[in-house]
C-alpha cells in the first residue's frame, strides 16, 4: 500500500509540474495539493513536508520567468500553503489514526476492546473456513482478584488486571488478538492454533503470571501472588474429530467458540484455579 502511495505521489508531482510548465500562467498550482495531501495520510508529517518541498521545486521550476523577474506576494503565500497544508494534513491523519486506536482498545490493559475483538474474531472465523485452518478461543480469568481489592484496595486489583494484560500481551504470539471483557477476565483468538498448540500458549501465560513478582498500587508482591485460570476452545478438520461443525455465520461461530472456552475456564476454577483445561465439546 506505502509503495503504491509513494509511486502515485512521484507520478502526480511530475505530471502536475509537466502541467505547470506548459500551461504558463495557468492556475494549476492548486493540484500540487493533492500529492502533498496523499503523502501526508500515507506517511504523515515528514511525507506531507517532502512532498510540500518537492512541489516548491517544480513550482518554481515551472515559473522561472514569472518568479526571477517579478516575484510576487501571492508566489509567497503559495510556497506557504504548500507547507501549510501538508503540515495539517498529516495531523488531521494522526489524530485520526490516534481516535480510531483509543475507539478500538481497553483503557486500563491497551488491549483490544469487545467491540474491536469481535470484529476480529468475525474476520479470523472467515479466514478460517475459507483456509481449513484451526482456530482456539482462550477464556482467561484472573483468580481470587476479589481477595486482593479485599485487602489492598481496588487500585491493587486494578493494577493487578493491568499486569495479567501486560503478560497477556508479551506471551500471546503475534497473530493473536486479545480484549479485556469483564473486569478480570480476558478472551484470547489464536487463529492457525489446533487444541494441543493453544493448550501450550495458554500453559506459558500461566506458568508467566504466576512467575511474576508485580508492584501494584506502589506496593512490591512476591511471585505467586497473581494466577489466572484458562479455559481452551479449538475447532479444526485434523485436531478435534469430536467437535461440532462451526455455524455457517461468524458471529455464532465465535460465539459457539467463546462459550466452549468459558465453559472449560468454569472447570479450571472448579479443578483448583491456576491451571488450564480444554474444552469437551458437547453434542
Amino acid at each position: 500500500m506505502r509503495w503504491w502511495a509513494a509511486a502515485a505521489v512521484v507520478l502526480g508531482l511530475a505530471f502536475i509540474g509537466w502541467l505547470d510548465t506548459v500551461t504558463g500562467d495557468a492556475p494549476v498550482q492548486h493540484l500540487y495539493y493533492a500529492p502533498i495531501i496523499l503523502a501526508a495520510m500515507a506517511f504523515g508529517w515528514r511525507g506531507g513536508l517532502l512532498t510540500s518541498a518537492a512541489a516548491v521545486v517544480l513550482y518554481h521550476a515551472a515559473n522561472l520567468e514569472r518568479i526571477t523577474v517579478h516575484y510576487g506576494q501571492w508566489d509567497a503565500v503559495q510556497v506557504g500553503l504548500f507547507v501549510a497544508i501538508g503540515l495539517v494534513a498529516a495531523r488531521f491523519v494522526a489524530d485520526a489514526r490516534r481516535m480510531r486506536h483509543l475507539a478500538m482498545t481497553d483503557d486500563l490493559t491497551g488491549l483490544h476492546n469487545l467491540r474491536s475483538f469481535e470484529a476480529q474474531l468475525d474476520a479470523i472465523i472467515k479466514a478460517t473456513r475459507l483456509l481449513g485452518a484451526p482456530v482456539s478461543m482462550l477464556v482467561i480469568d484472573v483468580d481470587r482478584l476479589k481477595a486482593l481489592n479485599d485487602t489492598y484496595g481496588h487500585l491493587t486489583g486494578a493494577d493487578a488486571v493491568r499486569e495479567v494484560g501486560r503478560l497477556i500481551a508479551a506471551t500471546m504470539p503475534s497473530s493473536a488478538v486479545a480484549c479485556r471483557y469483564g473486569g478480570d477476565e480476558f478472551a484470547v483468538v489464536l487463529p492457525g492454533h489446533g487444541s494441543s498448540e493453544a493448550v501450550r500458549t495458554a500453559a506459558r501465560l500461566r506458568d508467566a503470571v504466576q512467575a511474576a513478582a508485580p508492584e501494584l498500587s506502589g506496593r512490591a508482591f512476591a511471585a505467586g501472588t497473581l494466577s489466572v485460570s484458562v479455559g481452551v476452545a479449538s475447532w479444526s478438520h485434523d485436531e478435534s474429530p469430536a467437535a461440532p461443525l462451526l455455524p455457517d455465520d461468524p458471529a455464532r461461530a465465535g460465539e459457539r467458540l467463546f462459550h466452549a472456552a468459558d465453559a472449560a475456564l468454569y472447570a479450571a476454577k472448579e479443578g483448583g484455579r491456576n491451571q488450564v483445561v480444554a474444552e469437551r465439546w458437547e453434542s
